[in-house]
């Protein structure tokens, strides 16, 4: 993902292969002034779909050929952040609980009140914007504990157990004021003054770090 990407218009991807209910969504779309855009079928829409493209997805839950949930299985293996909001008929909710367990943001049963499906995507879009950010913050992070020497990731690792620099030159073989001198760096590549802040960050992308950092404060 781009930093571009946070300045490109969010827009609703419609997936159903009922022409009438397409029709009828972007209508909506359009007439509160949302881009969208339409496709009959999962296949349609993964041919031109695009990681970087901010938005959601409003999917009906049943289609011939490849189906929603089928379609909602492959984007997760994908690893597509886009919300995804069902479109359900009164037989089919068991079918959209499942889809919540396996990441849908919700559904909504048919026939819906309009303003239902707008607070719908309001709330996804919203949500689709948080996880961009984190995102790129998760990326920035990463790029700045790239930048460390060996020997400052190593004060690291200490730094964010709590330690003080007194501890950190007993046990890695330092004088006081080198660990001083590295963990000012550390600080300053990291793009922060305070301790908290970044304990915070190696927490964000610990997940990516496997199990490097033990935190302890």
């Amino acid at each position: 993902m781009q930093q571009q990407d946070m300045k490109q218009e969010p827009t609703v991807f419609i997936i159903d292969d009922d022409e009438a209910v397409r029709d009828s969504l972007k209508m909506l779309m359009k007439s509160v002034g949302q881009a969208v855009e339409a496709f009959s079928s999962p296949a349609e829409f993964l041919e031109s779909y695009d990681e970087n493209r901010p938005g959601c997805i409003v999917l009906d839950i049943r289609m011939p050929g490849m189906s929603g949930l089928e379609l909602q299985n492959k984007l997760n293996e994908m690893h597509c952040i886009l919300p995804i909001i069902f479109i359900t008929g009164h037989g089919d909710v068991p079918m959209a609980v499942q889809a919540i367990k396996d990441g849908a943001m919700n559904f909504i049963q048919k026939p819906f009140r309009d303003q239902e499906l707008l607070d719908l995507i309001n709330d996804a879009l919203k949500l689709d914007t948080q996880q961009r950010r984190e995102l790129l913050e998760h990326k920035e992070i990463l790029r700045r504990l790239s930048t460390l020497t060996d020997r400052e990731r190593e004060v690291l690792h200490h730094v964010v157990e709590g330690k003080a620099n007194k501890v950190i030159a007993a046990d890695i073989n330092l004088s006081q004021r080198t660990v001083e001198i590295h963990r000012s760096r550390v600080m300053e590549k990291m793009g922060t003054k305070s301790l908290a802040h970044l304990v915070r960050q190696v927490m964000q992308v610990k997940d990516h770090l496997e199990g490097e950092f033990n935190f302890k404060i």
